[in-house]
């Protein structure tokens, strides 16, 4: 499982064109049915529909579909788990971020709280998680200059999140690593533009 996994997950997210990750997702898929007693089958199934949902070619309710098949792998990862770990609620904090994305005029004021909750119980159980920071740039990069946000914002965000994935090993899928690659790009946007 480790070996077909590690493999799609790592096509799937070094994929650009939106074609090749709904396919990729769909492998995604078929290798959580297979091993469907493994939580962290769902957990990357769940990422993966979060990121097909960022395409903001498709219409808001097709991309609150993504997110809802997103919400139920996560579920089943939690339900197998027994328990939420850090990383599953950062995923649930992705999942609220993009819910945002839709609309965010409309939505914030629901979802996010649930960002928060989950990225502040993220941060209990593991404050070196780099994907908590990576995150919290990236939602303030996003975020207008006049709401707090901006890309000197984010700046301090997306150097943590760095310096925590710099430590991290890429080698281990059952341990989730991804975001490294953004928080790069976004990172040098920040500094490009300070």
């Amino acid at each position: 499982m480790k070996t077909v996994l590690k493999k799609t997950f790592d096509d799937f997210d070094t994929a650009t064109a939106q074609l090749q990750k709904t396919q990729l997702s769909g492998r995604l898929s078929l290798i959580a049915a297979k091993w469907d007693n493994d939580w962290i089958t769902h957990y990357y199934l769940a990422y993966s529909k979060v990121v097909l949902s960022e395409n903001d070619k498709l219409e808001g309710s097709k991309r609150d579909a993504l997110l809802d098949e997103a919400g139920i792998e996560l579920d089943k990862a939690v339900k197998i788990l027994g328990k939420e770990n850090d990383e599953t609620n950062v995923l649930g904090a992705f999942i609220a971020n993009w819910r945002i994305a839709i609309s965010p005029m409309t939505r914030y004021m629901i979802y996010g709280k649930v960002f928060t909750g989950h990225m502040e119980a993220a941060k209990a159980i593991n404050p070196n998680n780099p994907r908590i920071y990576y995150l919290r740039g990236m939602a303030k990069f996003s975020m207008p200059r006049f709401a707090g946000g901006g890309e000197q914002v984010a700046l301090p965000y997306l150097a943590k999140a760095d310096s925590l994935y710099a430590k991290e090993n890429d080698k281990d899928i059952t341990r989730p690593y991804w975001g490294k690659t953004a928080t790069a790009y976004y990172l040098k946007l920040c500094k490009t533009k300070n």
